[in-house]
C-alpha cells in the first residue's frame, strides 16, 4: 500500500466523476453487479459489522414497485437506469457477528445497547454505501445517488418482516453526460478542515 495510484485512477474516481442525471440505453451486466459487491464487502467496518443490505432493483416490476416511493425528481433517474440499488442497513446486524467476527464474543456488545447497534448499523451501513459509489466508479459505472425518496413506503415495500432500513439509492449505469449541470462549488481546505 506504499505506492501512489495513477492520476487517471483519481480523475476516474474522484476527479471527473459526477453524480449522473440521465443514462445510456446499455445493461449492467449481473456478473459487473456481483463483482462490484465482491469489491464492496472487502471495505473496512466496525467489527467487520458489514451491516449494509443491497437490493438491485433491475426488472421493470422491481421498478414499478420503487417507484411510487421516489421524490418526482428522481423518478425519471431511477426508471431510466440500468440497475438502481436501495442501501439498506440491517439493525440486527449483530446476529452474523460470530461468524464475521469469530475471535471474540462482539454480539454481547451490541445486544446490551440498542442505541449502539442503532448507530453503528447506521454509521457503517453509510460507509458501505460509500464503497459502492467508489468500487462501482473503479469498475467503469457512473452512479446517480439520492436520498429524495419515503424511507417508510420502501422499507414496507422492500424490507417487510425484517429489521432492515433504507437509507440511500444510487442508480448504476453509463451516465449521459450531456444532462450533467455545471459542478458545484466545493470548500476550499481552510473553509472547514484543519491541521492541529
Amino acid at each position: 500500500m506504499s505506492s501512489v495510484l495513477d492520476q487517471a485512477v483519481f480523475e476516474q474516481l474522484f476527479l471527473d466523476a459526477r453524480s449522473q442525471n440521465a443514462w445510456q440505453d446499455r445493461d449492467v451486466p449481473d456478473e459487473t453487479l456481483r463483482k462490484l459487491f465482491d469489491t464492496v464487502k472487502l471495505g473496512p467496518t466496525s467489527a467487520n459489522c458489514s451491516p449494509a443490505r443491497y437490493v438491485f432493483v433491475r426488472s421493470a416490476e422491481a421498478k414499478e414497485r420503487l417507484k411510487p416511493h421516489l421524490s418526482s425528481g428522481n423518478t425519471d433517474k431511477v426508471m431510466t437506469a440500468p440497475v438502481c440499488v436501495i442501501i439498506g442497513y440491517d439493525l440486527e446486524f449483530y446476529e452474523h457477528l460470530p461468524r464475521l467476527f469469530p475471535h471474540t464474543d462482539a454480539k454481547s456488545w451490541f445486544t446490551s445497547s440498542e442505541e449502539l447497534a442503532n448507530q453503528t448499523a447506521f454509521r457503517n451501513g453509510t460507509l458501505q454505501g460509500a464503497y459502492l459509489i467508489m468500487a462501482a466508479r473503479a469498475l467503469g459505472l457512473d452512479c446517480g445517488p439520492m436520498s429524495g425518496f419515503d424511507l417508510d413506503g420502501v422499507d414496507k415495500e422492500f424490507f417487510a418482516g425484517t429489521r432492515i432500513k433504507s437509507n440511500f439509492l444510487v442508480s448504476l449505469g453509463y451516465g449521459d453526460s450531456s444532462a450533467l449541470f455545471d459542478r458545484s462549488p466545493r470548500f476550499d481546505f481552510e473553509d472547514i478542515a484543519s491541521i492541529i
